[in-house]
């Protein structure tokens, strides 16, 4: 814990994260467990933050990017702070893995998900299926869907129906990293889970579908009628709606879940991935998952569900959104005294 003696009362903490991605869910969970919630946002969005009660301080930035210059006077407030996917867009990984302040989460595991060839190791070696993946163009065989690196919901990815399609596309492609996966049909869907080491439990919180611009509307427009207009697929996240998976797969989404956790505590030091995260499949006509990506902390699918899910509800039987069971999961840290397992 960086040799800081930490205070063991839970009112001497406070819950901080960036107000953008999950924020408000993030700060609304922390504020029903009881902890003092910090919001670090630029001046532009001071006004509509500040709008929501459960929100105590605004620590105002000229950029997330100057995050680094608010680190004393977080550490001085026994700030925690609750990763999500705009710390990686802005901040990168090594600023995250440097971050000073106390940190929910492993930072071992950025190195795995901030890699796509890494990533794919993982869930081979957790028996998970994975579209398959060119190394070479002239090996294309198949429909693929080209990936650049990093959390940027989906901007820089494209379509290819071919290898020569792929081979004009990739001429103006900026990203200097990228993986070819082969474009997998079916119904996409992003399963949220939470892993707590202090309970060794493993649960599903909610089932999101992701709505992608322009792929999802060119659905809209007869195929007829396309012809001609130059229109290309583009995957950018816009929007998610909430989706309950037929019961009968739900086993082996928690399945593979478990196997995902019991695989990273043998290949992730020193604590394999817990807390939130989320794993991406494409289900198939023949009822397969095929998982295309994992995110290892909170997404922002798991927005729709700021009063819980049917899942969640099962579980908890109270309004249970993801950013509150993070909440919880440090308040019996604190309790148990074991808040060195859960933070970095």
């Amino acid at each position: 814990m960086k040799g800081r003696k930490m205070p063991k009362r839970k009112a001497q903490y406070a819950i901080a994260t960036l107000a953008s991605h999950t924020c408000l869910q993030i700060l609304k969970g922390a504020k029903d467990e009881g902890f003092k919630t910090l919001a670090i946002t630029p001046a532009k969005s001071v006004p509509f933050y500040k709008t929501f009660p459960f929100i105590d301080e605004i620590i105002t930035v000229d950029s997330y990017t100057d995050f680094p210059r608010i680190e004393e006077q977080l550490i001085s407030e026994n700030a925690i702070i609750i990763p999500h996917g705009s710390f990686v867009a802005y901040l990168g990984f090594e600023e995250n893995k440097n971050m000073k302040t106390l940190y929910f989460g492993n930072k071992d595991v950025l190195d795995w998900e901030a890699d796509r060839k890494r990533q794919r190791q993982w869930m081979i070696q957790a028996n998970i299926n994975v579209p398959r993946q060119f190394e070479k163009a002239q090996d294309i065989d198949a429909p693929v869907i080209v990936k650049s690196y990093g959390a940027a919901g989906g901007k820089n990815y494209f379509f290819a129906k071919n290898k020569e399609e792929f081979g004009q596309r990739i001429k103006t492609f900026k990203e200097k990293e990228y993986v070819i996966q082969e474009y997998i049909i079916g119904v996409p869907l992003f399963i949220h889970y939470f892993y707590s080491p202090l309970t060794e439990k493993l649960e599903i919180m909610s089932i999101d579908r992701r709505y992608e611009t322009n792929v999802d509307s060119l659905g809209r427009i007869p195929s007829q009628n396309q012809e001609g207009l130059g229109i290309e697929p583009s995957f950018v996240v816009v929007g998610n709606s909430p989706l309950v998976l037929r019961e009968s797969l739900l086993p082996e989404a928690y399945s593979m879940g478990q196997r995902v956790v019991d695989t990273s505590q043998k290949i992730i030091s020193p604590k394999g991935l817990f807390g939130p995260f989320c794993i991406e499949t494409i289900i198939t006509h023949a009822q397969e998952f095929f998982v295309v990506e994992i995110s290892c902390r909170i997404v922002a699918g798991t927005n729709i569900f700021m009063e819980g899910s049917p899942y969640s509800q099962l579980l908890y039987n109270e309004p249970m959104s993801t950013g509150r069971r993070i909440a919880r999961e440090i308040k019996l840290a604190i309790k148990q005294e074991r808040l060195g397992e859960i933070l970095d």
